[in-house]
């Protein structure tokens, strides 16, 4: 009789977050920042149906790396999460720290479970307050820890050395227009320290606007708005945005 072959839990468990951290580096990255009007999201992505930021509630928005079908039906379950909550008790008690502790919840059993493979998935929740203050992103990584981010934040397969390219040129009170630029710089950058060029049309743009009157405050932003944008300019872009993005609502 052979003698079953042993793995101490330590190493069982470095194995697996090396398996979901291969996983995530192989997907494109994504950046989070904070801007003056609220929240900008932006990552590299040709596609135009799935998409890798998405609204959760009316001031919640949703970011992931990595495998689509595992964080498409993380997202799922927020959404279903924040609908309950909000249709249970009040509006105001869907918050992003709430639904974070959810995540955290779900991808930690995962995580720990022998079972299963751990997801391949790198997660970012915010929520635009009223004010800059009240802003909060939450990064979930794939063993389900938190970590309160603050300014800007970056995940999938480059994050690293774009966190730390934001990091020393991010600042508070930016406009729209400087927060999109600075993190498309911070994208087109290389492992090896060359830039590329993104075109418009390969970007994924979102934002959690305050400044909008509707109580949600999630739209993506496209074309012609985008195109302003990265030129510099965007004096009545969130009004043309909204008109544009009225149809996806």
């Amino acid at each position: 009789m052979s003698t079953p072959f042993y793995v101490s839990p330590q190493q069982a468990m470095a194995d697996r977050a090396e398996y979901a951290r291969k996983g995530i580096a192989r997907g494109r990255s994504l950046v989070v920042l904070q801007y003056a009007d609220g929240i900008v999201f932006v990552g590299e992505n040709p596609s135009r149906a799935l998409h890798k930021f998405s609204e959760i509630y009316d001031r919640i928005g949703f970011a992931a790396a990595g495998k689509y079908n595992e964080y498409e039906n993380l997202r799922i379950g927020g959404v279903r999460y924040a609908d309950l909550r909000g249709y249970t008790y009040d509006r105001d008690d869907v918050t992003a720290r709430g639904l974070a502790n959810v995540y955290a919840q779900t991808l930690g059993t995962i995580f720990s479970s022998a079972a299963e493979k751990p997801y391949e998935v790198e997660l970012v929740v915010a929520e635009v307050g009223e004010t800059p203050e009240g802003d909060q992103i939450y990064r979930l990584p794939h063993d389900g820890s938190i970590v309160d981010e603050h300014g800007s934040v970056a995940v999938g397969g480059n994050a690293e050395q774009i966190s730390s390219y934001l990091d020393q040129r991010h600042r508070d009170g930016m406009t729209l227009a400087e927060a999109l630029k600075l993190a498309v710089q911070a994208l087109s950058r290389d492992t090896n320290g060359s830039e590329r060029e993104i075109p418009a049309e390969r970007l994924e743009v979102a934002v959690l606007d305050r400044t909008r009157p509707q109580q949600r405050k999630f739209r993506r932003i496209v074309g012609r708005q985008l195109a302003r944008l990265l030129e510099g300019g965007g004096a009545d872009v969130s009004k043309d945005a909204d008109d544009e993005d009225s149809a996806e609502e």
